[in-house]
C-alpha cells in the first residue's frame, strides 16, 4: 500500500477505486438459497426479517467481517411491514476488545456532502441562490469559474481537480495529522492543476465541488457554514447526534479507527484522532439512528420544495454500471443515498424508495480489500439477501 490511496479516499465516496464492490460477501452459505438458482423475479421488494432470514444476515455480515479482516462494523436495516435488524459485530477498540456497539457516534466521510447540498438547495428554494449561477458570482479566482455552475458543482461535473489528491496535500497531511486545513489552503492544491473538461461535459467525483458549495452558502448568509447547516438542516430534521467538527473532536462514545494510508507497507494505525480534512466534503459525525432518519428525509425531500428535490433527483451517468449521481446524491440500484470513506472509517447510508427500506453501515476501518470498499462489500451482502431485486453494487472503475 502507498502513500498515493490517501489521495484518492480521504473523504471520498465515488472516486475512483474507492467503493467498487463485485459482490464478493454475498455468496451462499450452507442452508440459503443460492443466488445462481434463486428466481429473483418472484422475490418481493423486501423480504420479511423472519428468524431465519436474520440468522442468513448474521451469517453474512460475519463471513465480509472475518474475509476482510474488519475490526467492527454496525448495521441498520429498517423496512416498514416486514421487520428491523440493528446489530453491532466485532470490536470497537482493538486494544481493549470493547466491543462494537450500534449507539456509537462515528465519522461519516462522504455522507456529509449530502447535508452540504441541502443547505445550498434551501438557499435556492428561497430565491437567494440558483443552481445555473456561475461560482465566479460568489467565490473569485476558481479556474473556469464563469462557465462552472453550482449544479456543475453539486452534481460533479465540474471537471475540477479533487484538492485531496494532490501530492502535496497528502504529504502535508500525513506530517500533522491533527491540522486543520482552511478551505483557502485546501482550494489552492485543487486550483494549481488544470481544469479537466468542459463543466457539464463529464462525470468526476471532486470534494473540491462541495467545499466550494459551502462557501457559497457562507457568501450567501453571512454566516460560518457549521452555524448555518445547524440552523437550517439539522434542527429541522430533528438530527440530535450529527455535527461538524472543528478539527479532530470525536466525542464518546465512539469506536476507533483503523487505516493503513500512514505506511508503505500496509500496517495498521489508529486513526480515530485525526482530523479528518476535506471540511464540508467528508468531516461530520453521526449516529446509526440519526442517518436512518436522515435517509429518508433526504429521499423525500422532507427539507426542500417538490421542484427544488426533483432537480435534487436528476440523476445523470456516472460511467459505472447502475450507479447514478444527482445534487450531492446517488442512485445505486434503486438505493438512494450516498457513502463515505476517510481515514478509519467508512459508512454507507442508503434508501429504498419504493419499499421505504432504510440501511445504514458504519465500518472502523478504510482499508480496502481488493480494491473494493468495506461498507460496499456489507451493503452488497446484505441487500442480496434482504432485496434481491435491488442489490446494492458499485462496480470497480
Amino acid at each position: 500500500m502507498t502513500r498515493r490511496r490517501t489521495l484518492a479516499v480521504i473523504g471520498a465516496a465515488l472516486a475512483a477505486g474507492t467503493v467498487a464492490a463485485t459482490g464478493a460477501g454475498a455468496q451462499a452459505f450452507a442452508g440459503d438459497a443460492s443466488p445462481a438458482h434463486r428466481t429473483v423475479s418472484r422475490q418481493p421488494v423486501v423480504r420479511t426479517l423472519t428468524p431465519q432470514v436474520r440468522a442468513q444476515l448474521d451469517r453474512a455480515v460475519t463471513n465480509v467481517l472475518k474475509t476482510t479482516h474488519t475490526p467492527g462494523v454496525t448495521v441498520g436495516l429498517w423496512a416498514p411491514g416486514k421487520g428491523s435488524y440493528v446489530k453491532a459485530f466485532g470490536t470497537a477498540d482493538m486494544a481493549t476488545k470493547q466491543p462494537m456497539s450500534p449507539g456509537f457516534n462515528m465519522r461519516i466521510g462522504s455522507v456529509t456532502k449530502t447535508f452540504t447540498v441541502t443547505a445550498l438547495l434551501r438557499l435556492v428554494d428561497q430565491g437567494r441562490v440558483s443552481l445555473d449561477d456561475p461560482i465566479s458570482t460568489y467565490v473569485h479566482g476558481v479556474p473556469n469559474g464563469h462557465h462552472i455552475t453550482l449544479r456543475h458543482l453539486a452534481d460533479m461535473r465540474s471537471g475540477l481537480f479533487n484538492a485531496l489528491n494532490d501530492e502535496d496535500f497528502a504529504k502535508a497531511f500525513l506530517a500533522d495529522t491533527s491540522r486543520t486545513f482552511t478551505n483557502e489552503e485546501l482550494l489552492a492544491y485543487a486550483f494549481k492543476h488544470p481544469v479537466a473538461f468542459r463543466a457539464g461535459s463529464q462525470y468526476q467525483y471532486s470534494n473540491t465541488n462541495t467545499i466550494l458549495l459551502s462557501m457559497v452558502v457562507e457568501k450567501v448568509t453571512g454566516q460560518p457554514f457549521d452555524r448555518y447547516l445547524t440552523r437550517h438542516v439539522l434542527k429541522p430534521a430533528h438530527l440530535t447526534h450529527t455535527f461538524m467538527p472543528k478539527g479532530a473532536e470525536f466525542p464518546a462514545p465512539h469506536a476507533h479507527g483503523y487505516t493503513d494510508q500512514a505506511s508503505d507497507d500496509g500496517s495498521i494505525t489508529d486513526a480515530t484522532n485525526w482530523a479528518p480534512p476535506g471540511g464540508a466534503s467528508g468531516v461530520m459525525i453521526s449516529n446509526l439512528h440519526d442517518l436512518r432518519s436522515w435517509a429518508s428525509a433526504l429521499a423525500e425531500g422532507r427539507l426542500l420544495s417538490k421542484a427544488t428535490q426533483a432537480e435534487r433527483l436528476t440523476m445523470l451517468p456516472t460511467g459505472r454500471e447502475g450507479v447514478r449521481y444527482g445534487l450531492g446524491i446517488f442512485d445505486v440500484h434503486g438505493w438512494i443515498g450516498h457513502n463515505g470513506s476517510l481515514p478509519g472509517f467508512q459508512t454507507v447510508m442508503v434508501y429504498l424508495p419504493k419499499a421505504k427500506a432504510t440501511l445504514v453501515v458504519h465500518t472502523t476501518s478504510d482499508v480496502n480489500v481488493e480494491g473494493k470498499s468495506l461498507t460496499t462489500k456489507f451493503a452488497n451482502a446484505i441487500t442480496d439477501i434482504v432485496t434481491p431485486k435491488n442489490v446494492y453494487d458499485i462496480p470497480t472503475s
